[in-house]
């Protein structure tokens, strides 16, 4: 038994060391390792900042997950979305409920006092997504870093962010529009399931009924939680069996009927999104036990290496919040 698994293990290997290169590739001017002499604390600053955040309040991960998430879909990862403004990227709708600015800015001041102008707020964004994951039971990986930040963040821009409410088709061609893919978008559906409102889940579904593939015990539930005549600002767990751990049961939950937003739910209604779902929701976590937490991890890298700014484009901000 131990020669069979050695002889499947190698070919597995030397397929994801090819599909790290093949990565690697996409991230043009980035580089892991970029502040290695410019900033060597960088990465452990960051982490430092994001360990303490932690410890006071296990939610933020998400919430800084999310975050990064968010800025990488409008305009690139260039940390546009911290910029403050009454017509900024966060004041947008879309951004409503978005959260981990005060770590960002905490690990800035921290960097700016040991290495100023050197860092960029895109770039602890980034790392700050990695360390939340890893804090969370997660997988870790390496980072490519060298972003600058963007000088340009517009409330209207967001209108490109996935939307709860979006069908499959939607939802395909808005991660399609940043190179990515079904598995990319299938892969980050499961990235750190937060809270959502009970309105998202059916008093805004389209026939102002409920969410017809949601199954009927865990809808009862939902409609408990949530009465007909309430306000709909109840906030549920998005993955009601492990909320604020990092593993594969939001795709188990989908598979079930389970899905709490529309979007999450409508993986499950294509051949091909729901194919990469039920090869998440098995019983074991993937392929000897690693295979989400790979793919996962692959595609965080490919999503942070979306329409950055490199070289002489863009800035180095001082202050998080605001272009120089």
């Amino acid at each position: 038994m131990k020669m069979e698994s050695s002889l499947w293990l190698v070919p597995l290997m030397i397929a994801l060391a090819a599909s790290w290169s093949s990565t690697a590739v996409v991230q043009g001017q980035l580089k892991n390792g970029f502040y290695s002499s410019s900033c060597p604390k960088a990465e452990a600053i960051v982490r430092s900042a994001v360990e303490s955040a932690f410890k006071d309040d296990p939610s933020i991960a998400p919430g800084l997950l999310r975050l990064h998430f968010h800025d990488c879909f409008v305009q690139g990862c260039d940390g546009s979305v911290l910029i403050s403004g009454p017509n900024a990227e966060r004041s947008a709708p879309q951004n409503l409920g978005i959260r981990g600015f005060e770590v960002i800015d905490a690990a800035k001041t921290q960097l700016e006092a040991s290495c100023p102008g050197v860092v960029s707020c895109a770039d602890i964004l980034a790392l700050a997504a990695r360390d939340s994951v890893d804090l969370s039971n997660g997988p870790s990986w390496a980072v490519p870093t060298g972003r600058r930040d963007g000088r340009v963040s517009s409330a209207s821009q967001a209108a490109v962010l996935p939307s709860p409410l979006d069908s499959i088709a939607a939802q395909r061609q808005k991660f399609a529009a940043k190179g990515l893919d079904d598995h990319d978008l299938v892969t980050l559906a499961g990235n750190f399931p937060s809270t959502s409102t009970i309105s998202s889940v059916f008093l805004d579904f389209p026939t102002g009924n409920a969410d017809p593939t949601i199954s009927q015990s865990f809808l009862a539930q939902l409609q408990t939680l949530c009465p007909r005549n309430g306000n709909g600002l109840k906030k549920i767990p998005l993955d009601r069996d492990s909320h604020g751990n990092f593993d594969t049961s939001f795709f188990k939950n989908v598979k079930a009927g389970n899905g709490v937003l529309e979007s999450d739910q409508r993986l499950w209604d294509d051949a091909n999104t729901r194919r990469i779902v039920e090869n998440y929701a098995g019983t074991i976590r993937g392929l000897f036990g690693f295979r989400f937490d790979f793919e996962f991890s692959k595609a965080m890298i490919k999503m942070s290496g979306v329409e950055v700014k490199t070289g002489r484009d863009g800035e180095i901000r001082k202050v998080c919040s605001r272009v120089n």
